[in-house]
């Protein structure tokens, strides 16, 4: 089987600032974010990534996503390279992260319909789209609110059809579900399952083991900018719940490196 989302042995670094290096507690002045990392991922899955904050998660979808160059490697799309063809790349992905802050003087049906025309959506099938993930979340209700009148529930909700307007085939999620209630986070992990059986390809980075136990093909775990184990959840576990496994990992990890 072909993967959808190849990434083969990217890494990153930065330049640390004396007050970086002070908070960070080191004297090093380059940080190596990711460390010549690889996996891959498939059409009709989502794959879990997993690791302690500072593990290279977020840098790693952020090089997935164009939004920054990676030193080395590259990742491939369908078959488009960030490094050679990012446009390409960014046509075919859609990148939801806690830290996408949306214009609070807008209402979420402005803000649906500026994507859509960003990502060339015909007026007919923006209009179905949005009826349809607009009723789907409850946001028909609110649709012309400001969106500095919105719950945190509901901004992330507005969010995360914004990200996905253009249907992508590969959807990127950073902590979709950090902060929510629990209501909401459900109707989150639901559409995650409902995009899987559309045969979209999804890359789910969390700290919650027990959603990536519930709805993963694959887990993979960084630690150092590595990946340190990958595979289906259950050759991960290896007969232990995913908590315990990890923080097995963890220790053999950061113990031999010691």
């Amino acid at each position: 089987m072909e993967s959808v989302l190849d990434i083969r042995n990217i890494s990153k670094r930065f330049s640390l600032s004396a007050k970086q290096q002070k908070i960070q507690h080191t004297k090093e002045k380059i940080k190596i974010a990711v460390d010549h990392l690889s996996f891959s991922a498939y059409k009709g899955e989502i794959y879990g990534l997993l690791g302690p904050n500072g593990a290279g998660k977020t840098t790693t979808l952020r090089i997935i996503s164009t939004l920054i160059s990676p030193d080395g490697g590259d990742v491939l799309v369908n078959g488009a390279s960030v490094v050679k063809d990012p446009a390409a790349v960014r046509r075919q992905i859609g990148f939801l992260t806690s830290e996408l802050k949306l214009e609070e003087f807008f209402t979420p049906n402005y803000l649906f319909d500026f994507f859509a025309e960003l990502h060339g959506v015909p007026e007919q099938v923006r209009e179905e789209r949005k009826a349809e993930l607009f009723a789907k979340f409850g946001i028909d209700r609110f649709a012309e609110v400001r969106i500095s009148n919105l719950s945190t529930g509901m901004k992330q909700k507005v969010s995360l059809v914004i990200s996905i307007v253009h249907d992508p085939e590969v959807i990127i999620f950073d902590e979709p579900t950090n902060g929510l209630d629990v209501l909401t986070a459900k109707t989150v992990t639901d559409f995650l399952v409902d995009l899987r059986q559309r045969g979209k390809t999804i890359l789910l980075s969390t700290h919650i083991f027990s959603l990536v136990e519930k709805i993963c093909d694959q887990v993979g775990i960084i630690i150092d900018g590595r990946m340190t184990a990958t595979g289906t959840v259950t050759e991960i576990c290896a007969g232990m719940s995913l908590e315990d496994r990890f923080f097995e990992i963890y220790s053999d990890t950061v113990g031999g490196a010691q």
